[in-house]
């Protein structure tokens, strides 16, 4: 007998959305210089949530002023009493954590679960441990008294809008910074509402500002000379975009950027453990994910045995309704990241290899891309070798272990992996051959805001998190 789950929606009332925002400057919201605006919707159903400022050059300039300007007293603070303000936003953000998750679900089209579950609890975490280090900067390894740089202009992604928020504002608070940061143009309301917990915690006027906007707002943003450090998590384009702007500067800059993980099983892998470690690696937040597991390595040995039950995983999935508390798997965030997915997974089809997803049944309006896993695929393919940013796994095989990372690192990336095998040498030997920032043993996708976090060659370079993160946002 087979129980289908009833809808279990979370209620849409914990969040009340204005019909437009402005820009968070120096402490309170303006109106864009030019007055323009645009709209963010919700990627499951395409409903306008609101209207947003588009901050152009003159507002970045007001924001970066406001900075500068808030950022002689808040250096100056002792880092017990800029903890205190950590602290305070932490709580804060717990306090409102099913209405930010509620939000974030239905700007992004990611899963309640995976907001309230994950998201939000790791938000808080980032700022309780980086106000436990505010007042013990001098013992972080960089330096007896170690000196803030200045204003920072951060730029984050729509896959993780919140938490990405916390990497980037909660260290260069600790470390006596301000910041200017600019939310992704698809999922704005997140950073919107904190500033408004900014605001709660009596946070210093300017030293946290939040312009939102396109691209253009976030070129201003770079380019402005009176920004001290630019920190980036984003696609590899937009990094290398950036990296041309700053070069020839004194700006301290941090990239994260683009990811094409391998997720590399071994025959003595045990397998239903891997299979949930797989479908965590590249389904989670729809695949949304740099350092998702979009490259599956499976042994020989193992390849039917695994596919099989992989096959049967992926079948129990429910894509859906992100609010509905039984969603694994919700909409795609934008229509041009779906269109980008379609026309990679078209070329997977074109290019020769074999294409599965299960029977699902996708709403009729919104943005929305069943689970999809190719077989037959080569190191040729496109799709082994370019970021999908969304619910497609490539499988490819191996028969050693040296095989094994020959192939996880003949990309352009170098963000994350995954090994699951029973023998702890071959995981630790595995690691020191794997050209990753990030390596998973028996588990994909777990991050701790005492963990740094970073890649290498085009995965970006400098570390977020843990003590790593610090180094980001001091003169050192």
């Amino acid at each position: 007998m087979t129980f289908e789950y009833a809808p279990a929606p979370e209620s849409r009332a914990v969040v009340d959305i204005a019909p437009s925002y402005g820009l968070f400057i120096d402490g309170e919201f303006a109106d864009a210089a030019g007055g323009k605006v645009f709209k963010t919707v919700s990627p499951a159903n395409e409903e306008v949530l609101s209207e947003v400022a588009q901050a152009s050059a003159e507002d970045v300039d007001r924001a970066v002023k406001a900075a500068r300007k808030a950022f002689e007293k808040w250096s100056a603070l002792p880092g017990a009493e800029r903890a205190k303000y950590l602290f305070r936003i932490a709580r804060l953000i717990q306090e409102r954590s099913r209405e930010l998750a509620v939000l974030e679900s239905l700007d992004n089209g990611k899963p309640i679960r995976e907001s309230r579950d994950s998201d939000l609890p790791l938000v808080a975490a980032h700022f309780f441990y980086y106000a436990g280090w505010a007042d013990k900067l001098g013992h972080a390894g960089y330096g007896a008294d170690p000196k803030p740089l200045g204003v920072a202009g951060q730029v984050i992604p729509w896959n993780f809008p919140l938490l990405m928020l916390a990497w980037k504002i909660a260290p260069a608070l600790a470390c006596g910074n301000t910041v200017v940061l600019k939310p992704a143009e698809t999922t704005p309301l997140s950073a919107l509402f904190f500033a408004d917990i900014c605001r709660q915690a009596g946070l210093p006027k300017g030293v946290v500002n939040i312009l939102t906007g396109d691209g253009s707002t976030g070129a201003e943003l770079v380019a402005h000379p009176d920004v001290n450090k630019v920190a980036c998590t984003g696609s590899t384009e937009v990094g290398k975009a950036i990296a041309r702007t700053v070069a020839g500067t004194d700006k301290k800059l941090t990239l994260e950027l683009g990811g094409k993980a391998a997720n590399i099983v071994f025959d003595d892998a045990p397998i239903d453990q891997a299979v949930e470690g797989i479908v965590n690696g590249i389904f989670f937040k729809q695949g949304h994910v740099c350092c998702a597991g979009s490259r599956l390595l499976v042994q020989e040995s193992v390849q039917d045995e695994l596919l099989e039950a992989l096959k049967r995983r992926m079948s129990t999935l429910r894509v859906g309704d992100p609010l509905d508390k039984n969603t694994d798997i919700g909409a795609i965030n934008s229509a041009e990241q779906l269109a980008r997915i379609k026309e990679l997974a078209d070329a997977g089809e074109s290019e020769g290899a074999e294409r599965w997803a299960p029977a699902c049944e996708l709403p009729d309006a919104g943005y929305w891309f069943a689970p999809t896993l190719f077989t037959g695929v080569t190191q040729a393919h496109r799709i082994a070798q370019e970021e999908i940013f969304g619910p497609v796994l490539s499988v490819l095989t191996f028969r050693t272990p040296e095989e094994a990372v020959a192939k996880a690192n003949n990309t352009p990336y170098g963000l994350s992996a995954g090994v699951w095998t029973e023998k702890g040498s071959r995981i630790l030997w595995m690691a020191n051959k794997l050209r990753a920032g990030i390596v998973w043993s028996n588990t994909f996708n777990k991050f701790d805001p005492a963990s740094p976090f970073g890649g290498y060659k085009e995965s970006g370079f400098g570390r977020e998190g843990g003590r790593h993160g610090l180094e980001a946002y001091l003169d050192v």
